[in-house]
């Protein structure tokens, strides 16, 4: 039986360690593509349909925010982009803070829709803050604010969305 030297050992083994070591650029590659794939097989499609805008959507009634102020008691004021478009703050005023409560339920998951496409956008939850929203016992008066993610700037200003939370419905506001 023949012996190897240090060297011609140590040349084996490793030519042996990287013919079974698995090609990690090509696993990455894989893995970003099967992640793209399956996002955009998810993702709602637009079809053919013309872009909304604030004159051509159908609006569901003229007066819808002031049934939304006799029935949950908020007024809705506002969503704006803001962390140079990462995310998006909804804005609304308590008007009745007996009628506003159901809105401020730990439980209920907020959901701002994009009314285009239908994709949907949640409240983030940072491990060291929680959800960026309220939900303390609503005050009267008080102006609340709750913060959605926007990845990639997806929503951006003149776009119309929806705000969801639990029942509670504020259509078609306009992002700043």
């Amino acid at each position: 039986m023949e012996r190897l030297t240090k060297k011609e050992e140590a040349n084996v083994t490793k030519r042996n360690w990287n013919q079974s070591k698995p090609n990690v650029r090509c696993l990455t590659r894989l893995a970003i593509v099967v992640f793209l794939g399956m996002t955009l097989l998810s993702w709602p499609s637009t079809g053919s349909a013309a872009p909304a805008s604030v004159d051509t959507v159908d609006r569901t009634h003229p007066r819808h925010k002031t049934l939304v102020k006799r029935r949950w008691g908020i007024e809705t004021a506002s969503v704006h982009r803001v962390a140079a478009g990462y995310l998006m703050v909804f804005r609304y005023k308590v008007i009745d803070a007996e009628k506003a409560k159901p809105v401020f339920l730990r439980r209920l998951k907020p959901r701002l829709i994009h009314e285009r496409t239908g994709a949907y956008f949640i409240v983030p939850a940072p491990q060291k803050t929680g959800p960026l929203r309220n939900s303390n016992i609503p005050q009267e008066g008080r102006i609340y604010s709750m913060v959605f993610a926007n990845p990639g700037g997806f929503v951006q200003p003149g776009d119309l969305v929806t705000i969801v939370i639990g029942d509670f419905e504020a259509k078609h506001l306009v992002v700043e």
